[in-house]
């Protein structure tokens, strides 16, 4: 469990196919503090068991079905990633609940400066836009974010400097994928209300 709270942006060292899974190592440091073997982190909102890890990066391993259904498929040595360690018992939770687990890839389709403020808009795939809500949470790339319009299946978010700062989203441009986990209260909601009594 997460709560969407980037700690830092790591850098991609590698990410090669190996024998039994592809094989993710990334440049890190907050995310290295008090780091273990089989620990979750989320990396671009995305969460993954640390397999091993030296005194400046972390590996992982990276299901094929992980890589197909993220933007992973997009990383290369270099790339910017979003690193979040999992949440404590002892924490705060400043953004929202995050489970780590992706429901899809976004577009980002506007990315730009408005007066002094960033505007984020993204395309979901068809039929997500249930899951949005004025006001409500969203988490791209990990980022616990603050929906600030709804049009159809695209939502919008205004982005503060700390984001942009501490995030990869100021690297981003128009037309590349995010990670996409929607609100798991909504979704467990709408679980619910679609069961019916036999």
């Amino acid at each position: 469990m997460f709560t969407g709270i980037v700690e830092e942006t790591g850098r991609v060292v590698g990410f090669s196919q190996g024998g039994v899974s592809w094989r993710l190592q990334i440049a890190a440091r907050a995310a290295l503090m008090d780091a273990a073997l089989g620990d979750s982190i989320a990396v671009n909102g995305c969460c993954l068991t640390v397999a091993a890890f030296g005194a400046d990066h972390l590996i992982f391993d990276v299901l094929e079905e992980t890589r197909r259904l993220t933007n992973f498929s997009n990383l290369a040595a270099g790339s910017p990633v979003n690193l979040e360690r999992s949440l404590r018992f002892d924490g705060k939770v400043g953004g929202h609940f995050v489970s780590g687990h992706i429901d899809g890839q976004g577009v980002i389709e506007v990315l730009e400066l408005r007066g002094k403020d960033t505007y984020l808009r993204v395309r979901t795939p068809a039929g997500s836009g249930r899951y949005l809500i004025p006001k409500g949470s969203i988490a791209l790339d990990g980022m616990s974010l603050t929906v600030a319009e709804v049009d159809g299946d695209a939502l919008a978010v205004w982005l503060i400097p700390t984001t942009l700062e501490v995030t990869n989203v100021g690297a981003r441009r128009v037309g590349q994928s995010v990670n996409l986990e929607f609100d798991l209260l909504g979704k467990y909601v709408e679980k619910f209300l679609n069961i019916r009594p036999v």
